[in-house]
């Protein structure tokens, strides 16, 4: 039985769930030990709830985060002081600034201030509001010991402040797949967004380096992006290799498996994450897995990856050459992969946020 009454903001869900709503919904189960009430858009079966404005989320765009922003500031105090609660918890650093009241929140990454965009909304987002919703914090909860770092660093937040929880995956989808047919052209897949940092130009690079020596395709699957795809597009017509890159856009998550089990290796060259799902699924469908030896990718995939320097392209293409190449090491990594992924699951995440809560409610 908890002391205090337990909110939890989650004005940030999508109606189709993708990262920050994933966790979420994936560790509220975890939570009802502390019969929290939820402050949701649509009532969620099982739970209290409090409902709350539908037009909150990003799924409406800049404007959607701005509105949330606004009613946090203005209208979650109140609903904080009519509900009696102890304490806020939100799954993004969101709070009310100045304001009496108790809360925890959790800081996934501070890749903008790392790679700040000074046009985009995220750079004063990340400057001005981010530190003060910290500091005002009770306590502070990350996905990595990478990610604590940084809050450490960039904000001045005291280690003692901050929890890193790693995070889990679909254990029940992302599993070996066995007797799916060959590819009819091997290749290597890259899952993400084609922002600057995720660090695709290298990795074209790198695959240019290695065409000439091997038959792999790249597969680049996650949204397209005006501002950074047409480049890449480019950069591959003059590396001569546009008829070995594809850009595949989304692909349905029922399908997501398949094409990693299929795939010689995941490689995911990111110069900075704060997790890093996509290594974690790769490994847990017994596809290797070639990643950067910086920030949360070497905390994750412990020694069953082959960590590259992602600055530089010769390393890139030796570990892209050797999986290409060798039959004995891609049957090495994915059983280090397999017992990797082991160490991960909601379940552990669920709880240990519990535990962590349970502190402060």
């Amino acid at each position: 039985m908890s002391q205090g009454k337990l909110l939890i903001n989650l004005a940030v869900l999508l109606p189709q769930p993708t990262g920050i709503s994933n966790y979420a919904l994936n560790i509220i189960p975890y939570l009802q030990q502390l019969e929290p009430k939820l402050l949701v858009a649509k009532p969620q079966s099982g739970y209290d709830c409090h409902l709350i404005p539908e037009n909150l989320s990003p799924a409406q765009g800049t404007l959607g985060h701005l509105r949330r922003i606004i009613w946090t500031q203005w209208q979650l105090p109140r609903i904080y002081a009519q509900e009696k609660a102890s304490l806020l918890f939100s799954p993004v650093p969101e709070a009310p600034i100045g304001e009496k009241l108790r809360y925890l929140v959790m800081v996934h990454d501070l890749i903008p201030l790392r790679f700040p965009r000074l046009t985009s909304p995220l750079t004063p987002y990340f400057r001005y509001y981010l530190p003060r919703v910290l500091e005002g914090a009770e306590h502070i909860i990350c996905n990595s010991q990478a990610t604590a770092q940084d809050i450490a660093e960039f904000i001045k937040i005291p280690p003692e402040k901050i929890t890193a929880i790693h995070l889990g995956y679909d254990t029940e989808h992302f599993t070996p797949r066995e007797n799916l047919p060959s590819p009819s052209v091997p290749y290597f897949l890259y899952l993400g967004r084609h922002d600057p940092h995720k660090n695709l130009s290298r990795l074209l690079t790198a695959l240019g380096t290695i065409a000439p020596d091997c038959t792999q395709e790249l597969w680049l699957v996650g949204p397209t992006d005006k501002r950074y795809t047409p480049q890449l597009q480019q950069q591959a017509i003059a590396l001569n290799i546009a008829n070995r890159v594809k850009f595949l856009n989304y692909l349905p998550y029922s399908e997501l498996p398949i094409v990693i089990n299929q795939a010689t290796a995941v490689v995911y060259p990111s110069l900075w994450e704060g997790f890093g799902f996509p290594v974690l699924e790769a490994m847990a469908c017994g596809t290797p897995v070639i990643t950067s030896n910086l920030a949360s990718l070497p905390e994750i995939t412990g020694n069953a990856a082959i960590l590259i320097d992602p600055y530089q392209i010769e390393s890139i293409a030796a570990a892209m050459k050797l999986l290409s190449k060798n039959h004995e090491e891609r049957s090495r990594y994915r059983q280090l992969g397999l017992t990797q992924a082991r160490h991960f699951s909601w379940a552990k995440t669920g709880e240990a946020t519990a535990q962590v809560l349970a502190r402060y409610v």
